[in-house]
Order: structure tokens, then sequence, then C-alpha cells
């Protein structure tokens, strides 16, 4: 018998150093990104031992005897991706853990608050001596983990129980509600620590680029994602519910997760932490069908087989998919024959009269988006229409410039060697690093930025270990001086707890796993109950 990963997977990669027969792959090192979608446990190495389920944090990890049905797929998937990589013994030895440091000589600011900023700040608070202040411009912290994973993937967002012990170190700072550029500056984080770590993410929706692109009913998908997580930027927003047909142009995760939420039973949302305004929304939602585009065919989409495969398990909904361009191929690797093997099987369901439906459309190119006062259809291929009154784009993100640091406008990155700032000559910016999308771009998953973090930090303790980062900065005192003195009211940690608190009691009373709060003034108040 053996563990089998499955849908949940982070790649986070807590699992492989526990293992004792070291039979989890594949594994990188620091800064390493692996092709998968996922990690895998081979079934013939393994011994039944149950380390790897009890390190996970997102719960991904079953006995094969409790898999439940929908999942039981990933059985077979683990084997598959061990018949063509044969296990062999992991040749690199981890990386030893840096030793302390003399209290006070390094100090880092890390701005953002998701997780590459966690894993920064994890990596570093291992450190013992080091010291942390962390910046973010929202009163909660975990970004995306909190404002962008579907609501209905609770085991996902528990991957932050792996940063509670580190963000609850007295060596840790948190301020959140202070935006850097706008209530503190570069110079600023500077002048009070020895390095700055930027982690702020790709914010910003790519466009399509083509005409009535701008019209009522056409959206990023991200603002439909922030809506229904409740985040303060989105929460304001009102989608036109009242048609039969949705459109989604992209057919990465977002997509399907945007597809899944629209599409789901509202009975079941009630039982996850959606936001308010979008459960009594969807409560009244007309739609019918969502068609997913994507400009190639099959063996290229974007989306995980995990996610693709839930598709298939949702109550009351069909996966309609055309049978051409989903032959294997010897060449396709492991994750892509597992999604045209799942696309051959929904081609071949006869859909259900009543049932609502997922469309997928490949090869297919948004020309134009017609509509004279709002969007009435989205024209593809130069001449076809499809009629719909909401068309929400999917195909990825960049990222935006920051005060005082270079920038590359072709990869919507700050310039970097390995996660040290580089200036436009390639030469380092001295104590400034990134991590995270605005470090990589944005690929990968949640579990990506673990990787992309140690990579990193070793970045930074390679260059303090050099004395590049040893200079006098001002005390940790002076730095909330300067925030009274500018009427900043920073939300510390206990603050967070305490809207935490508030928003679990909530959801309590409603049998929910919470009611967020999402409107700026109840964040804060609160955060301020936490004073007493």
């Amino acid at each position: 018998m053996a563990y089998v990963i499955t849908q949940n997977c982070c790649k986070d990669a807590s699992c492989v150093p526990v293992c004792p027969v070291d039979c989890i792959r594949p594994a990188g090192g620091p800064g390493e990104f692996t092709g998968t979608e996922m990690l895998y446990i081979d079934p013939e190495a393994c011994i039944d031992c149950g380390a790897c389920m009890d390190e996970c944090p997102v719960d991904a990890i079953h006995y094969e005897e409790d898999l439940p049905e929908h999942l039981e797929r990933f059985r077979e998937l683990n084997a598959a991706y061990f018949e063509r990589h044969p296990l062999q013994p992991e040749a690199t030895p981890p990386d030893k853990r840096h030793g302390p440091v003399e209290n006070g000589s390094l100090r880092v600011a890390v701005v953002g608050a998701g997780p590459a900023a966690c894993y920064a700040a994890d990596e570093l608070i291992a450190v013992d001596g080091v010291e942390v202040d962390m910046f973010e411009r929202l009163p909660t912290p975990f970004g995306l983990v909190r404002a962008g994973v579907a609501p209905d993937h609770q085991h996902t967002k528990s991957v932050v129980s792996l940063f509670t012990s580190a963000l609850a170190d007295k060596r840790f700072g948190c301020h959140l509600n202070v935006e850097i550029g706008r209530h503190l500056g570069h110079q600023d984080l500077m002048d009070h620590h020895h390095a700055v770590i930027y982690a702020v993410g790709c914010s910003a929706s790519r466009n399509l680029g083509i005409p009535g692109e701008d019209l009522p009913g056409s959206h990023p998908a991200s603002d439909v994602v922030g809506w229904y997580n409740g985040h303060p930027d989105h929460a304001h927003h009102r989608f036109d519910l009242s048609g039969r047909r949705a459109v989604i142009v992209g057919n990465g995760n977002v997509a399907l997760d945007v597809a899944r939420i629209l599409l789901t039973p509202p009975d079941l949302l009630a039982g996850t932490d959606i936001a308010e305004h979008a459960l009594e929304a969807l409560a009244h939602n007309s739609i019918e069908e969502v068609v997913i585009l994507g400009r190639r065919g099959p063996r290229a989409a974007a989306f995980s087989v995990g996610e693709f495969l839930a598709l298939g398990h949702l109550p009351g909904v069909d996966v309609v998919i055309d049978g051409s361009g989903l032959e294997p191929d010897p060449d396709d690797d492991i994750e892509t024959a597992a999604k045209l093997d799942v696309a051959r099987e929904y081609a071949r369901r006869t859909p259900t009269p009543g049932n609502k439906r997922v469309v997928f459309r490949f090869g297919c190119s948004p020309t134009a988006i017609e509509g004279s006062e709002s969007a009435q259809g989205l024209q593809v291929n130069g001449s076809e229409v499809i009629e719909t009154s909401l068309i929400l784009r999917s195909i990825g993100y960049r990222g935006e410039s920051l005060p005082d640091l270079p920038f590359d406008d072709s990869t919507g990155t700050v310039t970097n060697d390995r996660g040290r700032v580089t200036d436009g000559t390639g030469k380092p910016v001295t104590g400034v690093y990134v991590t995270g999308w605005i470090k990589r771009g944005p690929q990968g998953v949640i579990g990506t930025n673990r990787s992309c973090a140690e990579q990193t930090v070793a970045q930074l303790l390679t260059d303090f270990d050099a004395g590049l980062l040893r200079r006098e900065v001002a005390a940790r005192d002076a730095l909330r001086a300067l925030m009274d003195h500018r009427g900043l009211s920073p939300v510390d940690w206990s603050g967070w707890r305490a809207i935490d608190t508030a928003e679990r009691e909530r959801g309590s009373a409603a049998s929910r796993p919470r009611v967020k709060l999402v409107a700026m003034e109840e964040l804060l108040a609160a955060a301020r109950s936490s004073r007493g």
C-alpha cells in the first residue's frame, strides 16, 4: 500500500525532507522550478509510514485505500509518473542552515504579505538573530491565498499554517495597512533596514488588445476572483449575471476557477468562505453555460489536470469538448497525456438534458467585442460571433514598476540575478532583493514561492557574510516613530488575529469557515479591538 498526492498539491515540498525513503519527486533545490504541476509519490518505494501526510500543509496526501472517489485517478497518475521517470537517489545534499547572527546586525524589510513574502520571512526568521519587518498595504496578510484561491478550495488555503510560528516570533514586526511608495518610500526602508526584499507579485491583468474591450460587460477575470473572495479593492464590482452565457478568454486554472464558481449551486458555495455580496449575487445567477476559449489546441491548455478533473465532478454540470485534436503523442509529458485522456472521456459523454455546461473551444482567437452601450457578443476567428453579455479575460498577469527600482518592461519584472536586484548594467544594487512573481514573472503555484524565496534569501545571506550589508541603520523604535509622525495606523500581528477571530466567529454562526470583512473600515475596526 502507498500514499498518493492529489489535486490540492501546492508543490511546497514540505513532504520531501520528511520521507524516510526519499520517494517523492520532482524536488528541486532553491530557485529550481520543476516542470510538473504537482509532486508524486512512487508507489513501489513508499513504505506506508504516513510522514508525508502528517507534514502536508494542504491535506493533499491520502492513503490509497482511503482515496475519495473523485480523487481515485491520482493513484494512476502518481504511478505513471515513475513509470516514465524511475526513482533515482537524490544526489544533491540539503543546504545547511545558516548559523546565528549577532542581534541587531541584520534587519530585513519584506514588502508584501503573500506566499512569496511569507516564505521569505520564514526563511529569515529561521536564522537566529535576524529581525524582519513586513509591510503590506492591506490590513490582512497572505495575498492570493486569501484573495485568489477559490472559496471551494479551503484545503489549499491551509498553507498559511506554515507561517504561523515565524510571523508570531518576537523578532518579526508586522506592519499591515502600510503602503510602500505612498506611506513609506524605498529610502525609508533602507534607512531602517540592512536589506529589503520586494515580494509584491504581479497585479496587472493583461489585455486582449481588441476593439470593444473597454465596453461594460468586459472585465479581467481577476476582478471576478477578487470580488467573490472579498478583496477590498474589488468588493464594489458588479457583474451582469442575467445572461444565459459567459465567455472566458484563456484556459488556465483561474479561468476554470471562475467557470466553476459561476456554475456551482449556491447551496454548495454557502458552505465556503465566499464573500457575502458574491453569494447573494450568485444566488440569482442566470448563467447556464460558460464557454472557455483557448487560442491554441488542447495539448497547449494551461489548466492543471487536477482542476480539469474537478470540473467533471460538479453536480448538474456537463463538460463539453470537441473530440478532435485529443489523440495522445509519444512525446507528451505525463500531465499533458493525462489531460488529453480526461478530455477524451469528456468528449465521449452524452450531455444530460437540463444540465448547465462548461464548453471548451480550442483554436479560437477573439478578434472583437461587439455591442454599442455594452458587450453583446464576442467575435472569434474573424467572423463568428458568440452571443454573451459577460466576457472575462484570463490571459495572464504582469508586474508593475516600483519607485526607485529598475524594471524590465518586456517581462514585467524587476531586473535581478537570482533574486539580487540589478541595475541597467547588470550590477547588483546592494541590499535590494526580490522574490515571487515580481522576480520571475507570473508562473508556478503557491509552493513554487518556497524555492524562489530560498534562493533569494540565500543570496542575501551570502552578501551579509561578505560584509556587503554591514552598515549602521536607524533603530526599530525610530521606524515606529516615523510611522507615528506620518499619521499611519499599522495593523500588527495581534490586529490581524483579531480580524481573523472576528471573521471565524461570524462564520461559525452561519456554519461557514469564516465570513469575511470586506470594507476597510470594518477590517480596521476589528483590528483595533485587539488593543482593548
